[in-house]
């Protein structure tokens, strides 16, 4: 196992954006822009911005997790506006991996934007952070998520049939991952 250098959640800049620490007055955006909109938790059920409650909670719990150097969630800007948010989880020291996550608000979809910041934090991990595996994952029917991944580095590694249930929907779910001891990287856009 290697010993790394911890340094949580930094500012983080790609050509057109931002990635900052959440701050309070988040909430409320996320809430109306991510917790009201059912596309937003379409392929993944999860919605942890669904009432005014929730978001604050869940903002004010990141805020407080931002003391753990092993802390890795930002709030995407663009243009100064609040588009998105991305998060590195379940951090595996004896793996020595990490699994990310995304949202991108619908309004700005279509645009680039994922692959942009996944990139970024990838990149951020593995060399920054010295993470050696990074994982990440998506319904097989959220075409959108799959190239974003593919776009940051990312390969494909297995496909769990009917593996993700997201209310009444069951989709395949596919598994990328992204690892530094395989001599693949993340490409520019």
């Amino acid at each position: 196992m290697t010993t790394n250098p911890t340094h949580g959640t930094t500012t983080l800049t790609t050509p057109r954006l931002t990635l900052r620490r959440y701050i309070p007055s988040d909430a409320p955006i996320l809430y109306t822009d991510f917790g009201l909109d059912p596309e937003m938790s379409r392929y993944s059920g999860w919605n942890p911005y669904a009432t005014p409650e929730m978001a604050e909670e869940t903002v004010k719990d990141i805020i407080g997790s931002y003391a753990d150097g092993r802390s890795y969630s930002w709030a995407i800007e663009h243009e100064g506006k609040l588009i998105g948010t991305v998060g590195a989880y379940d951090y595996d020291p004896e793996a020595n991996s990490a699994e990310l996550g995304i949202s991108i608000a619908r309004t700005c979809w279509g645009q680039g934007f994922a692959g942009e910041v996944l990139t970024a934090v990838v990149r951020y991990l593995t060399e920054s952070e010295g993470i050696g595996r990074v994982a990440a994952w998506c319904a097989a029917d959220n075409i959108g998520s799959a190239r974003a991944m593919e776009k940051a580095g990312m390969k494909r590694i297995r496909i769990e049939k009917g593996g993700l249930k997201a209310g009444d929907a069951v989709f395949d779910k596919l598994i990328y991952e992204y690892r530094t001891d395989v001599g693949t990287g993340p490409r520019d856009e």
